[in-house]
Parts: structure tokens; C-alpha cells; sequence
């Protein structure tokens, strides 16, 4: 794989994984309680523990896209 093939790589791989990231965002955001309902079938979970796992969760995720995707994308393009 060349530099371009693999800046290019990066980048939809980049857009994927935030676009992945806000929709669930928005899905928490909009339906939190039918998802809850749906978690606690399995878990026992508090309201306040369901949104912390979630937004810990979120920030692993958006983490993990920084360092393995965006990072080297930049790093790259830096490069030349």
C-alpha cells in the first residue's frame, strides 16, 4: 500500500468512525430511555451508571479514532 492509497485510507476510515461516533451519540441522545429500558432487560443498571457507561464509552471511542486513525492521517500529511 502507497502513501496515498493509505492517507486515503485513513481518512474515510477517520470519517466512518466519527460518523459511527455521532450517531450514537444522537441515538442516546434521543431515544436514552427506550435504550435503557432495552439494557436494563439484561443489566441491572441505574440511570446514572447507564450514562456513565455510555459517555465512557463515547470517550474510549473518540480516544481510539484520535490515536489509531487521525493521528497518523495528520502525521502523513505532514510528511508531505
Amino acid at each position: 500500500m502507497n502513501i496515498p492509497e493509505l492517507k486515503q485510507f485513513l481518512l474515510y476510515s477517520t470519517l466512518l468512525n466519527y460518523a459511527v461516533l455521532i450517531v450514537w451519540f444522537v441515538v442516546f441522545v434521543v431515544a436514552r430511555d427506550s435504550l435503557r429500558g432495552l439494557h436494563t432487560r439484561w443489566f441491572k443498571l441505574s440511570p446514572e451508571n447507564f450514562d456513565a457507561i455510555h459517555y465512557a464509552g463515547m470517550a474510549v471511542y473518540k480516544i481510539g479514532v484520535l490515536l489509531l486513525n487521525l493521528v497518523p492521517l495528520l502525521a502523513l500529511y505532514c510528511m508531505g
